[in-house]
C-alpha cells in the first residue's frame, strides 16, 4: 500500500518567535533569536550566547501549572508545539472526532531528554543524599517522555515512536512518520522534537569539543558558510508537524500546507562526532529523498542546510550538495541555513527547519543565511546571503547531520 502524505498543522517553540506566524516573520526579515545568555551565570563558562526561548507561558497552550512544574522544559516544550500543530490542523481524536484514536500516532522525539532535570537531581544526590532524589526523576528525564505525554494529551493510541539521532533527531521522526502513513500504518501523525539543553554542564560540555561558538557577540555568534565561522550556537525549542494521509485529509476538509514526497537515512559510519569530510553518505542520503520525490533539474529547489557554522559541517555539506546536483547543478540550488537567526535547536532543528521549507513553499520566500557577510571562497554556492528572496520553488527540501555519524533528508512539494 502506497499513500500520499500531506501536511496539515504545525507548532513551534523557539528563539526567534512561540509560533509559526512570528517565527516565519522573524527568519523572514532576518531577525537574529541568539543573545547573551540570562539563565544562569557564564563567568567561568567559555560559550556565553545561546538562543533561550523567550516571553514562554505554558498557559497559552492550555498546559496545567502542575504539569509544567513536575515535567522537564523539552517535554512542556513539546506539548506546546503539538498543541499548536494539533490546533491547526483540525484534528480531533475524540469519540465524535475525525479521526480514530488508533489511527493516531507520535513520533517525537530528543537528542538529550531531561537534561536540566538530570543535573538538579545529580547535584541533590551529591548534597542532600538519596533520599531526597525525586521519585519522577527517571520518567522526567528520559528521551521517550515527550512522546509519552504528547500521545497521552491528544488521544493518540496509533504507533508511537520517539527517535534518538542527536540533531538529525526532528528529520528522522518526520521521515519515519512518512514511512508510516505512506505504508498505511496510520492516518495520521504527530511528528517533530523538542530539545532543552540549556544547563552550564551542556555548555562546558560541547565547548571542550569545540564545537560552540565562543563570540561574545551575540549577534555575529551563528555564521554558517562565513570564513569566521567558530562553531554552533546551543538553543532550546520544540517544533511538530502534523502529517496526514491525504484523502483522510481531503475527506474532513483539512486545509493542506505541503505534501511530504521523500525521505533519505545514511549513516557515516566514520567518526561519533565529526561528518565524513568526502559528503559521500550524505550526497546518498539527499539523493534518496529526491529520487523518492521525483524531482528533476528543471525543478526550482530550496535547500533549508543543517548549516551549523562548524568549520568541518559547512565544508562537508558543500561537497554532499556538489556530488549530488553536479558541480553545475548545485550552483543553480537556493540554500541556507536558518540556524543563523535560531541557533542549533539539537534534536529540534531539523523540524523547525522542516517548518521553514513548507512555508517557503506557501509563501514563495526563501529565509536567508544571515551574517553572511564574509563569505568561505571555498564553499561557492547559493547560500541566499542576509536578504531573504522571493523565488517560488518547486520542492524544499531539509537536511539533518547528526553526532554518531546519523543523515536524514526529508523532501516537501507543493500540492498538486
Amino acid at each position: 500500500m502506497t499513500r500520499r502524505v500531506v501536511v496539515t498543522g504545525t507548532g513551534i517553540i523557539s528563539p526567534v518567535g512561540n509560533d509559526v506566524k512570528t517565527y516565519w516573520k522573524n527568519i523572514v526579515e532576518g531577525n537574529c533569536g541568539i543573545e547573551l545568555i540570562t539563565s544562569f551565570p557564564t563567568d567561568d563558562l567559555p560559550a556565553k550566547v545561546a538562543g533561550e526561548v523567550k516571553d514562554f507561558n505554558p498557559a497559552d497552550y492550555e498546559i496545567e501549572p502542575g504539569f509544567a512544574r513536575k515535567q522537564d522544559l523539552f517535554t512542556v516544550y513539546a506539548v506546546a508545539a503539538a498543541w499548536q500543530a494539533v490546533k491547526e490542523s483540525g484534528l480531533d481524536s475524540s469519540e465524535n472526532g475525525n479521526i480514530a484514536p488508533e489511527r493516531f500516532g507520535v513520533y517525537v522525539g530528543s537528542g538529550i531528554g531531561g537534561f536540566k532535570t538530570s543535573e538538579r537531581e545529580t547535584l541533590k544526590m551529591a548534597d542532600e543524599g538519596p533520599r531526597w532524589v525525586s521519585p519522577l526523576f527517571i520518567p522526567t528525564i528520559i528521551s521517550n517522555i515527550a512522546a509519552g505525554n504528547v500521545a497521552i494529551r491528544n488521544n493518540a493510541c496509533g504507533p508511537c515512536l520517539p527517535v534518538v539521532t542527536a540533531c538529525a533527531t526532528s528529520t528522522h521522526a518526520i521521515g519515519e512518520a512518512y514511512r508510516a502513513i505512506k505504508h498505511g500504518y496510520a492516518d495520521a501523525i504527530i511528528a517533530g522534537g523538542a530539545e532543552a539543553p540549556l544547563i552550564p554542564l551542556a555548555v562546558a560540555g560541547f565547548a571542550n569539543a569545540k564545537a560552540l561558538s565562543r563570540s561574545e557577540d551575540p549577534k555575529y555568534a551563528s555564521l554558517p558558510f562565513n570564513k569566521n565561522r567558530g562553531g554552533f550556537v546551543m538553543a532550546d525549542g520544540a517544533a511538530m508537524l502534523i502529517l496526514e494521509e491525504y484523502e483522510h485529509a481531503v475527506a474532513r476538509g483539512a486545509e493542506i500546507i505541503a505534501e511530504v514526497c521523500g525521505y533519505g537515512n545514511t549513516c557515516d559510519a566514520y567518526h561519533v562526532t565529526a561528518p565524513r569530510p568526502d559528503g559521500v553518505t550524505q550526497s546518498a542520503c539527499i539523493r534518496q529523498a529526491l529520487t523518492e520525490a521525483g524531482y528533476t533539474s528543471d525543478d526550482v529547489l530550496y535547500i533549508n542546510a543543517h548549516g551549523t557554522g562548524t568549520a568541518l559541517n559547512d565544508v562537508c555539506e558543500t561537497k554532499a550538495f556538489k556530488l549530488a546536483f553536479g558541480e553545475e547543478g548545485a550552483k543553480k540550488v537556493k540554500i541556507s541555513s536558518t540556524k543563523s537567526m535560531t541557533g542549533h535547536m539539537l534534536g529540534a532543528a531539523g523540524a523547525a527547519e522542516a517548518i521553514a521549507c513548507v512555508k517557503a513553499l506557501e509563501t514563495g520566500i526563501l529565509p536567508p543565511t544571515i551574517n553572511l557577510t564574509s563569505p568561505d571562497p571555498a564553499l561557492d554556492l547559493d547560500y541566499v546571503p542576509c536578504k531573504a528572496q522571493n523565488v517560488q520553488v518547486d520542492t524544499a527540501i531539509s537536511t539533518s547531520l547528526g553526532f554518531g555519524g546519523h543523515n536524514a533528508c526529508i523532501a516537501f512539494r507543493r500540492v498538486k
